[in-house]
């Protein structure tokens, strides 16, 4: 039998992140980023307006005060409109002594501007203006390099890149970026009995429950799926769909088909492929488990009860898809929580507990579990956490307190 840190250390020596590629922009959400970012030049590359309105010298217009009740307005000081700056002028216009621009929002300030005044407190004219309250220097006016600066560095590799790290990559001027893209996650389901929900089952079979459930888990994990399957338990047939899958996966992902006998379909077929090795890990719930490479490709077997093959896939496969997808948080997130009700735990074994977790990181948690003895499926659907009880322990108390994987956000 082996332990689940072994299986889990052995699965994560293998889970290398997938080799980076430069991705179109678009495409980049979700993904880790590859590189360093920097910022080629200032933007905005010029000192721009903020609004509407008209630039002026506010020595020409007089020192609005601090604030509306801060001191008496200078009075309405009329200026001659000597130009227009739309925001695609090229380069900042000059601004004569005594006069004013008027500038769209985001258009250079002219040259000896040193605000701008909005529309609102204008007559806005267009061959004169009467400007109202006067102006502050600064005002209305964004500076060059106000949102990146020329050689600062707008995104660290390791990021995971969201809109708003896309929006400044844009604002640089990148239409690529260097990323580790999802690792592709092929994803068989095995046996005679499986049949895909929706369709009519015969005497002896069952809708198969882990295929739709384990994609769904990759896509969670950030990474991308393709589901095949059912499968039946014809080995010639079962080795054609994997041959045929490794050429477009990261990795394979295997439920159902572990046995002992003759009905052991996926061990009799990936034995002989490659390295993938079978054992009855240390776990409940879970059974035999198979784990190794074939063609360089990391292949999982996972048992096919659906509460065994998703305990086992938060386990051991989120976290690999994590490391293949570059991220540095490979676990979900852990809170030790005071237990409500007693249960029994086999020796020797690490139990993991669909639970629900209640409380406050002011007040403490609590967990509850749902199912102990045999978990049902609906356990599983039910829970927000899952209460992990060590090897060594046999009795979890009322008051104890345990480490429990917080599931989803």
């Amino acid at each position: 039998m082996r332990s689940v840190h072994d299986q889990l250390a052995a699965v994560l020596a293998a889970a290398r992140p997938v080799a980076p590629l430069d991705v179109v922009l678009g495409d980049c959400v979700g993904c880790v980023l590859a590189e360093t970012v920097s910022a080629p030049s200032d933007v905005p590359s010029a000192d721009v307006a903020t609004c509407d309105g008209y630039a002026v010298r506010t020595v020409d217009v007089g020192l609005a005060p601090e604030a509306p009740a801060g001191g008496d307005a200078p009075a309405d000081a009329v200026l001659p409109v000597v130009e227009d700056a739309p925001v695609t002028a090229a380069a900042p216009v000059r601004l004569v002594a005594g006069s004013a621009v008027h500038v769209a929002s985001g258009a250079p300030l002219p040259h000896g501007a040193d605000a701008v005044v909005p529309l609102e407190r204008t007559d806005r004219g267009r061959a004169r203006v009467v400007v109202r309250g006067g102006a502050r220097p600064g005002e209305h006016v964004r500076r060059a390099g106000h949102d990146v600066a020329a050689g600062q560095v707008l995104l660290e590799e390791g990021t995971r890149l969201g809109a708003r790290h896309l929006s400044v990559a844009a604002t640089a001027g990148r239409a690529r970026l260097r990323v580790h893209p999802r690792p592709r996650v092929v994803v068989v389901t095995v046996g005679d009995e499986l049949v895909e929900p929706g369709r009519r089952r015969d005497d002896g079979g069952v809708h198969d429950a882990v295929g739709n459930a384990l994609a769904a888990g990759v896509a969670e994990a950030g990474a991308t799926a393709v589901r095949v399957g059912p499968v039946g338990d014809d080995r010639a047939a079962l080795r054609e769909v994997i041959e045929d899958q490794l050429v477009r996966a990261d990795l394979l992902l295997i439920a159902g088909g572990l046995s002992t006998g003759p009905w052991d379909t996926v061990t009799d077929v990936l034995a002989p492929l490659g390295t993938v090795r079978f054992d009855h890990v240390a776990m409940v719930p879970g059974d035999r488990q198979g784990f190794g490479t074939v063609d360089d490709v990391p292949v999982l077997a996972l048992p096919g009860r659906p509460v065994a093959a998703l305990v086992s896939f938060e386990v051991f496969v989120r976290p690999a898809l994590r490391a293949m997808a570059g991220h540095a948080d490979l676990f979900r997130p852990s809170v030790r929580a005071a237990v409500t009700h007693p249960w029994r735990s086999p020796a020797g074994l690490r139990q993991f507990v669909p639970a629900t977790v209640a409380g406050s990181p002011l007040d403490g948690y609590t967990v509850t579990p749902l199912g102990r003895d045999d978990v049902a499926l609906s356990d599983v659907a039910r829970a927000n956490a899952l209460a992990v009880v060590g090897e060594d322990t046999t009795v979890v108390r009322a008051g104890d307190t345990l480490a429990c994987l917080v599931l989803g956000d």
